[in-house]
């Protein structure tokens, strides 16, 4: 049974018995406190959640540079109509692409995305998000850490920190990233908490994991030599059982050595069958692409990788488009049909009532342009749109609205720190109780604000 085989499934019987009189209170914390033990020696244990989650795992698709929300999930009439007229920030620019009712929900979304239009009826698409910064280096930093001036942990290293691991053998965070994004690898940095919760970066190719073979004659010798290198470590660790950074550097070694039996196979696409690849629009021999991150997205899902990023572009040749919003399209067809390949693939494996799929991008792109000739936009933070799919989130829904022309938030603003409240909320974990402890103070993904947007949820 899965209660039976996920990681909350013993405290959560163990309170569901102490509810029930079944076991004394005192039994309970003596049982709990062995857990907060083995926890500590092991700082990828299976933890325990706040409580019950709708969501096991996490896939975050982000798109680097700044999507246009009214060119894709935003339609917006009056900006049609409005099309070079002057406004109070420049001359309003219509949409590039034609907005369609989709799906039995009836959602309107762009042609640009056909591929993602047909799966509306499991989004629910936010169109009231607002980023703190209008730069991408603070922006991409604000939407992954929660913070747009500071180094901080990202989402994924927390939700790490928070939940652990299944599977001992594979990272407990991966990002799957073809190009280093803005802000390079603090995108997915641990930052102040344990080394062992940083992303382990994946780049597609023939070898998406550099050095990942073993270089000793045989396994049972590298065996020996690391389960050497294990007790030397422990007897190192039990005279500073409080350093948790030489922990997690512990556990890394001890992760690698797993990789190297689990990892090749993980990301071996090659026995999937054509129908699936078919999905992903892959053909059998690429191994590279967004269709080659999402279908192995699912295969890590499926092994127990706690929290999945898939970056489709890095700092260059992004939806940056100043230019020319014409460049969309081009992106667009990298990513609409992979996505989409994802979430039915999902679906039809009953993965997607318990993973919760995320697309985001930094901020949106501006209604308006200084020059009515302009074929580019420019950064807007004020307003922009996301979606969540899959586990404890409402499908075939559109919260937020922003105002008749997508300048600003008309209605339910969902900042960054909500947005993040809300994922670590659907896997169990308030995030007002995430902390650690650093530098003298409490820390958490949400620093001091945050709000849980409950009328997304089921």
């Amino acid at each position: 049974m899965s209660f039976l085989t996920s990681g909350y499934s013993r405290r959560t019987m163990l309170r569901s018995l102490l509810g029930g009189s079944l076991l004394l209170p005192g039994i309970v914390s003596n049982l709990l406190a062995e857990e907060q033990k083995a926890a500590a020696l092991d700082p990828l244990a299976p933890k325990i959640p706040h409580f019950l989650p709708k969501a096991k795992r996490v896939i975050f698709l982000y798109m680097s540079g700044g999507v246009s929300h009214v060119d894709t999930f935003d339609p917006k009439p009056k900006l049609i109509s409005g099309d070079g007229q002057k406004g109070p920030n420049g001359f309003f620019k219509k949409p590039s692409w034609d907005f369609k009712a989709r799906g039995k929900c009836g959602t309107e979304v762009s042609e640009l995305l056909p591929h993602v239009a047909g799966c509306v009826d499991d989004l629910c698409v936010i169109r009231s998000m607002r980023a703190d910064h209008g730069n991408h280096f603070e922006a991409t930093l604000g939407i992954h850490t929660g913070s747009v001036t500071f180094s901080r942990p990202s989402i994924g290293s927390w939700v790490s920190y928070g939940l652990g691991t299944v599977n001992q053998n594979l990272p407990s965070f991966v990002v799957l990233a073809p190009y280093l994004p803005y802000a390079g690898g603090q995108v997915w940095a641990s930052d102040f908490l344990p080394a062992c919760h940083q992303g382990v970066r994946v780049v597609p190719g023939d070898e998406p994991i550099p050095d990942i073979k073993r270089r000793l004659q045989s396994a049972e010798l590298q065996e020996m030599e690391l389960g050497l290198l294990q007790s030397m470590n422990r007897r190192h660790q039990k005279s500073r059982s409080t350093d948790p950074m030489l922990a997690g550097r512990i556990k890394s070694f001890e992760t690698a050595f797993g990789m190297q039996m689990e990892a090749p196979e993980a990301f071996d696409i090659s026995k999937e069958t054509d129908a699936t690849l078919g999905l992903y629009g892959l053909k059998r021999s690429v191994k590279s692409g967004f269709g080659w991150q999402c279908l192995v997205a699912r295969r890590l899902a499926e092994r127990g990788v706690r929290f999945i990023e898939l970056i489709d572009s890095g700092s260059n040749s992004n939806w940056d488009s100043h230019g020319d919003m014409a460049d969309h399209a081009r992106l667009a067809r990298n990513v609409d049909q992979p996505i989409a390949g994802l979430l039915k693939d999902l679906k039809s494996r009953g993965m997607l009532e318990d993973t919760l799929v995320v697309w985001t991008t930094e901020f949106g792109r501006t209604p308006y342009v200084e020059k009515a000739e302009n074929k580019g936009r420019e950064h807007h933070p004020n307003v922009f749109s996301s979606w969540l799919a899959g586990a404890g989130v409402k499908p075939g829904i559109v919260y937020g609205k922003s105002d008749d022309y997508g300048v600003n938030v008309a209605e339910n603003e969902v900042r960054v720190h909500d947005f993040h409240a809300t994922i670590l909320h659907l896997l169990g974990l308030n995030h007002e109780k995430l902390t650690y402890r650093h530098a003298g103070r409490d820390f958490r993904l949400t620093d001091v604000a945050g709000n849980v947007v409950k009328a997304v949820l089921t």
